[in-house]
């Protein structure tokens, strides 16, 4: 299993930068390797993604959201990979997003690309295109702000 952490400061409100991480469909806006995604429901996103060459596509939901503090997903298919990301609010005008994932790599590529951090880098690279847009157009594209409840954990909370 793979871990990735990467924080990164956006110059704007914590509102706006969490409505545009929201905006899920608009991923490959920003991520690399994203071809699309759709979301089929409040908590269901089907995901096309090209990494290494290597064609893959899978479906995940949305384990925990809420609106200005957290979104929490996981993988229902394929390679079993999971996250979290938070924001932070630092000024009225200013926001941390902290984004953690933890994967399996599969297969050759991804277990090299894993060892030499390629995938380390490419979350940076993907984090600062998240800056740049949400910073460039001034306020976001959309949001949801539902709230996904997490489900209790073996000790009942």
């Amino acid at each position: 299993m793979s871990t990735i952490q990467k924080t990164i400061d956006v110059k704007a409100p914590i509102s706006a930068v969490y409505n545009q991480w929201t905006q899920f469909e608009e991923f490959p806006h920003f991520m690399g390797g994203v071809d699309s995604i759709t979301q089929t429901s409040d908590t269901k996103l089907h995901w096309r993604v090209s990494v290494g060459g290597v064609e893959r596509e899978f479906d995940a939901e949305i384990t925990e959201q809420h609106p200005d503090e957290r979104v929490a997903w996981r993988s229902l298919d394929g390679p079993e990979h999971s996250g979290v990301v938070t924001f932070h609010r630092i000024s009225d005008d200013e926001t941390r997003v902290a984004l953690q994932l933890d994967w399996d790599p599969d297969g050759f590529v991804e277990n090299v690309g894993a060892l030499l951090q390629f995938d380390d880098i490419q979350v940076g690279h993907d984090l600062d295109k998240f800056k740049d847009l949400i910073e460039a157009q001034g306020t976001e594209s959309g949001g949801w702000r539902g709230d996904v409840d997490r489900a209790p954990d073996s000790t009942g909370r």
